[in-house]
């Protein structure tokens, strides 16, 4: 039988967790691609098949997660955005690489936005840092053990968790992302914070509390 988790992963993923967020993974397996539900295929029905067993398999997480917050066996279809639909009351995030999937979520009440996405663990290709970084990022690259990959992972989930907020499409250089103080500033001046995973995948978490 393959493995569905991994369990040292889980743990450096649950490191970056915090009260009113819940993150999960799934190794990606042959046959994730047969949880999307009807209401999620059709909008996979182009895509290879490891972009469906991706999205399957994310998606499988997603709804643990959800069930454990009282939504039980949730359809996820795409927004017009591209992003997934939550059901009301719910903010999430999905993201997967080439073998893990990713979820995390939370409820309103304690997140207002919430941005997930994961990489392989290593460092990015040098054509693209100047792409990622900006210069003031750059002068500060020795916090990114990586080369600009933990920069990348984290202004993605970033734009994930600021997009339905601002409908805004954003650059990389639209976002300052400090690793050291665990903060990014969006151009329009919204602080968004976020934690951290460096494991054998890097893991960013990016997030809005909710307004008390």
């Amino acid at each position: 039988m393959i493995a569905s988790v991994d369990s040292s992963f889980q743990a450096a993923i649950d490191a970056i967790s915090l009260p009113g967020i819940l993150i999960g993974h799934r190794l990606i397996s042959p046959g994730d691609e047969r949880a999307l539900m009807p209401e999620e295929a059709a909008a996979f029905a182009a895509s290879v098949a490891e972009v469906r067993r991706a999205s399957g398999a994310a998606r499988i997480i997603a709804r643990e997660l959800l069930t454990r917050l009282g939504h039980r066996d949730c359809a996820l279809p795409k927004s017009p955005s591209g992003a997934p639909a939550w059901p009301a009351g719910i903010v999430g995030s999905l993201a997967h690489d080439y073998r893990v999937a990713v979820a995390a979520v939370g409820n309103t009440r304690d997140v207002s936005a919430l941005g997930i996405d994961v990489e392989p663990a290593e460092a990015l290709p040098s054509d693209l840092l100047d792409l990622v970084a900006t210069p003031q990022e750059l002068s500060k690259i020795a916090d990114d053990p990586f080369q600009g990959r933990l920069l990348f992972v984290a202004k993605e989930a970033v734009y994930k968790a600021v997009y339905p907020l601002d409908q805004t499409f954003l650059e990389h250089h639209d976002v300052e992302v400090d690793l050291a103080q665990r903060k990014a500033v969006v151009r329009n001046s919204r602080v968004v914070e976020l934690r951290f995973s460096t494991s054998a995948h890097l893991v960013a978490l990016a997030f809005l509390h909710a307004s008390r």
